[in-house]
C-alpha cells in the first residue's frame, strides 16, 4: 500500500507538471537561458557524482564551457568555410578525393603494421640466444691461460718444414741460436744481417 500511495502521488505530480508545461501561457523551455546562481571554487562531491568525475568544481572557469550551446565564433567561421568549399566540389571530384584519401590511409596503415611486425621480430631475434656460454668460456680460458692446449709437437713437423721451406728453416734456426744452415736465394742474404745485428748488440751491452 505504501508503494501504491507513493506511485499515485508521483503520477499526480507528473500530470500537474505536464499540464503546466502544455499551457499556452508557459514559455518554451528551449527559449530559456540557464543562469548559474551559485559558483564556488571548492570541490563539490554532488557534481562529481553527477558528472562521473569529469567536473570537480562549478566555478566561473568551467561554467561558460559546460553551459555553452553554440561553438566559438572562430569555429563557426571555419565550419561555414568548410561547408562552402564542400558545396563547390562536384560529386565526381569528391569521389576521387575520397578514393585517394582512402588509398593514402590504407598505405599508411600497411606501413605501420609492417613496422610493428619488424619491431616484434627484431625483439624476438634480440631475445634469442645465438651463442653457447660453455664454448665461449672454454675459448677465453684457452686464449688467456692456455687451458686445454697441448705442448707436444707432431712428429716430423720440423723436418718437413726445413726440407720444404728452406727460408722458414733458416729463420727458425737463426732465432734458436743463429746457427749456420745452408740456404739459398733471399734466405741466404738474411742470415748475415741477423748475425751482424746480434754481433752489434753484443758489442754494445748498454743499448
Amino acid at each position: 500500500p505504501s508503494v501504491l500511495d507513493s506511485f499515485a502521488l508521483l503520477s499526480g505530480q507528473l500530470n500537474t507538471l505536464n499540464k503546466v508545461l502544455k499551457h499556452e501561457k508557459t514559455p518554451l523551455l528551449r527559449n530559456q537561458v540557464i543562469i548559474p546562481l551559485v559558483l564556488s571554487p571548492d570541490r563539490d562531491e554532488e557534481i562529481m557524482r553527477q558528472t562521473e568525475g569529469r567536473v570537480p568544481v562549478f566555478s566561473h572557469e568551467v561554467v561558460p564551457d559546460h553551459l555553452r550551446t553554440k561553438p566559438d565564433p572562430e569555429v563557426e567561421e571555419q565550419e561555414k568555410q568548410l561547408i562552402t568549399d564542400a558545396a563547390r566540389i562536384s560529386p565526381d571530384v569528391a569521389q576521387k578525393q575520397i578514393q585517394s584519401l582512402n588509398k593514402m590511409c590504407s598505405n599508411l596503415l600497411e606501413k605501420i603494421s609492417k613496422e610493428e611486425r619488424e619491431s616484434e621480430s627484431g625483439g624476438l631475434r634480440q631475445n634469442k640466444q645465438t651463442f653457447n656460454p660453455a664454448d665461449t668460456n672454454a675459448l677465453v680460458a684457452a686464449v688467456a691461460f692456455g687451458k686445454g692446449l697441448s705442448n707436444r709437437r707432431p712428429p716430423g713437423t720440423g723436418a718437413s718444414v726445413q726440407s720444404g721451406q728452406p727460408g722458414a728453416g733458416a729463420i727458425i734456426a737463426g732465432a734458436s741460436g743463429m746457427q749456420q744452415v745452408p740456404m739459398s736465394g733471399a734466405a741466404a742474404q738474411q742470415q748475415p744481417m741477423l748475425a751482424g745485428v746480434q754481433m752489434a748488440q753484443a758489442g754494445q751491452p748498454g743499448k
